[in-house]
């Protein structure tokens, strides 16, 4: 039976050599502390960034939500939302009106006054376009 060439030039042994091949070459330690510190690096990071996410986010005390809006009228809109807030606190909330394209098309700032806990606004924003939505983009407490 004859052998063919790619048989002939083949080796048994790994090209690039084996760990045996190379004894001047100190054995590699600490790669278990190594990973270890990339990990706590990298959870310190993580809960740095949840951090920053969720302050970013402002004071959560104040709870809001659109009841109905009305954008039969090109140049302004209608919303109806309510918000729950401490009663002893006053609030602040931006109201937005976005158009077909989700491009803003009218906002307004919406100051709520302590006194009570549930309260239910109706506001009109005047707008530079048709609107098609109107949402409550954020509410904090002031």
């Amino acid at each position: 039976m004859a052998t063919s060439e790619a048989e002939k030039g083949r080796q048994d042994r790994p090209v690039l050599g084996s760990p045996g091949d190379f004894p001047d070459r100190p054995e590699r330690r600490g790669r278990l502390v190594v990973h270890v510190v990339i990990a706590i690096l990298c959870a310190v990071c993580a809960g740095g960034w949840g951090y920053v996410m969720w302050a970013s986010k402002g004071n959560t005390e104040v709870f809001e939500q659109v009841v109905t809006f009305d954008v039969s009228r090109g140049d302004s809109v209608r919303i109806t939302f309510e918000a729950y807030k401490p009663a002893d606190r006053s609030a602040r909330c931006r109201l937005r009106a976005m158009d077909v394209d989700h491009a803003e098309v009218g906002n307004k700032e919406v100051g709520i006054p302590p006194g009570e806990e549930h309260v239910r606004l109706t506001e009109r924003l005047d707008t530079s376009a048709q609107a098609t939505s109107v949402d409550v983009q954020y509410c904090y407490l002031v």
